[in-house]
């Protein structure tokens, strides 16, 4: 268990049975999710990169947190008489069976609700344990929910993390900070703000990663469909003329500005990507009418 977790009903399971120090130190790809396949669904670019590489060659290392234990979930058929003690502990176990599946180098889950973390000093909480991942992971690359999701907790391990960043020194925070899709595209950014992720390896990967996730599938929420399908939408449609270029791609807004300036105003950073779009309709239409 790490240290700094020990007053808190944290679990941290490493595939490979490898030392946690270890699983920390090679860790090149991280995500920071709320909720227990939020990361197969939004970080499955950083997954499929690092999946195979660091036990071939020790190179790229896949780690994931999820914040919340997964006890307010949709459930039905063979969940819908679990009580939220009992879902909590299905979702934990679903997310462990995934980091076996994807190769993680480690997958911590932190236990959270979803109300604790909106209230302030269970974000300040929040936001000290992600620190302290941070500092023991250095990532280059992390993945995050896009500011424009419209889930309530998405928007508050968002809140945390890009603050969690911030108190890092300037030369160890990460190369990359990326917000992705979950519950809302980013489809409406602009083709040049987009950071396209090429997401067409190993389908079946994808396919069984959400998979694993049988109380949410069964439960009545086809994720597995969806997420999969999404981005075969989302290969097509950027392309208007000729041949798709990817079979597959995630969108993604680029928030490594705002977590390598602090002066940067993270709202109106984001409104910016709003008024382009805005602009873009309003051009289009005032052509015609």
């Amino acid at each position: 268990m790490i240290e700094s977790f020990n007053n808190r009903s944290a679990d941290v399971f490493i595939p490979d049975n490898a030392t946690l120090a270890v699983a920390l130190d090679r860790t090149s790809h991280l995500a920071i999710g709320a909720h227990s396949d939020d990361l197969e669904i939004m970080a499955y670019h950083g997954i499929v990169n690092c999946y195979g590489y660091g036990k071939q060659l020790n190179k790229n290392w896949f780690t994931g947190t999820t914040v919340t234990d997964g006890r307010g979930s949709s459930r039905a058929g063979l969940y819908s008489q679990c009580s939220d003690e009992e879902m909590a502990i299905i979702r934990k176990e679903e997310q462990r069976q995934a980091a076996v599946v994807g190769r993680y180098s480690a997958i911590i889950q932190l236990g959270y609700s979803s109300e604790e973390i909106m209230e302030k000093q269970g974000s300040l909480k929040l936001q000290e344990e992600l620190l302290y991942i941070l500092e023991q992971t250095k990532p280059r690359i992390v993945y995050t929910h896009n500011p424009a999701d419209k889930h309530d907790t998405h928007i508050a391990v968002l809140y945390a993390a890009i603050k969690a960043m911030r108190k890092m020194p300037i030369d160890e925070r990460p190369e990359k900070v990326l917000g992705c899709e979950v519950w809302r595209d980013l489809d409406w950014m602009p083709d040049d703000d987009k950071v396209t992720l090429d997401v067409s390896q190993r389908e079946n990967l994808a396919n069984a990663l959400v998979g694993v996730f049988d109380s949410q599938i069964t439960g009545g929420k086809r994720y597995d469909r969806a997420a999969v399908g999404r981005r075969y939408a989302n290969a097509t449609f950027f392309y208007a003329e000729g041949k798709d270029k990817s079979e597959q791609l995630t969108f993604a807004m680029d928030l490594t500005p705002v977590v390598k300036d602090d002066s940067i105003d993270f709202i109106e950073y984001v409104m910016n990507y709003l008024d382009k779009f805005r602009n873009d309709v309003h051009s289009n239409l005032t052509q015609y009418f």
